[in-house]
């Protein structure tokens, strides 16, 4: 049994003193990392450039994404930022990675918003590409998508791999190629939300638990809720209501007690706080479990 890993999503800060406070309470409190989304649309920060100023700001904390979109970098650039970051912060990076989903992002910025089918296709030749340049030997892969020519990059070092989503074949894609799944919904074709025929939590956990190297994987997912839900605030993406480990209403000791049994049967350890402000009401979880 894994031992529960605590993250909190942070997007955005009015100065570089409130951004680095922000770090320095997640890792005061008990959590293991700051992760930082990928959007191009709404108040965000870069992902990459924010989580360089936590990892400065901070020495024990992991910094990392929930995810990038694949489709907005060149795998052989996002290598070598990826690389930096891991070295410059003391191997402290997860590096979250997803195919791109919000049609918002593509329709503002003119990228091609193409088929599910061709993104996983694209992220598994991309993570082919960023294995290769992080072994720090020359790599030469042509692909579909993407074409490298003895390409040896510095420095090298693999950062943890984290993939997220919700589908059979990125679930799939995960099994093969990641360090960290993070459970999400299924999204629908088009990237406007969450598919409402979604399976649940656990049917997925059972899809992973056929795949080879399923004793290797360390599974989690984002809370979406703690406590009573606040008015304005959109449960979509929450799948299971109640039932979900992304819901979690009631005590600080219930919602410990409901961690343990996703642990326990389901072997769900990592839980990432989705909404800063359900930090005051998470953080006693955190502070007895982080750790155990």
């Amino acid at each position: 049994m894994r031992r529960f890993r605590f993250a909190a999503v942070l997007r955005s800060a009015a100065s570089a003193k409130q951004w680095s406070e922000q770090a320095r309470r997640l890792e005061s409190t008990g959590f293991d990392a700051l992760y930082v989304p990928d959007h191009l649309v709404g108040d965000r920060l870069a992902p990459m450039v924010a989580l360089t100023a936590a990892a400065c700001a901070t020495s024990t904390l992991r910094v990392g994404t929930l995810v990038l979109a694949n489709d907005f970098r060149h795998p052989a650039v996002l290598a070598k930022e990826a690389a930096t970051l891991h070295l410059l912060s003391d191997g402290r990076l997860d590096l979250g990675l997803g195919t791109g989903w919000l049609a918002q992002d593509y329709a503002g910025s003119g990228l091609a918003f193409d088929p599910p089918g061709t993104r996983i296709a694209r992220l598994a030749e991309a993570i082919t590409v960023l294995k290769g340049l992080w072994s720090g030997e020359p790599l030469t892969f042509h692909g579909e998508h993407y074409r490298i020519e003895a390409l040896r990059q510095q420095p090298s070092g693999r950062p943890r791999l984290l993939l997220g989503g919700g589908g059979r074949r990125l679930l799939e894609l995960a099994a093969r190629e990641a360090d960290v799944i993070n459970l999400a919904s299924r999204v629908l074709p088009d990237g406007s939300g969450p598919d409402p025929a979604d399976t649940g939590f656990a049917a997925k956990v059972d899809l992973l638990r056929a795949a080879e190297r399923y004793d290797e994987l360390e599974l989690g997912t984002s809370v979406l809720q703690v406590g009573d839900a606040r008015p304005g605030r959109s449960w979509s993406f929450a799948q299971g209501s109640e039932g979900s480990p992304q819901v979690l209403p009631g005590t600080t000791r219930d919602v410990a007690d409901k961690l343990r049994h996703w642990r326990s049967e389901h072997d769900i350890s990592t839980y990432v706080l989705h909404y800063d402000d359900d930090l005051d009401r998470f953080t006693p979880v955190v502070e007895e479990l982080s750790g155990t």
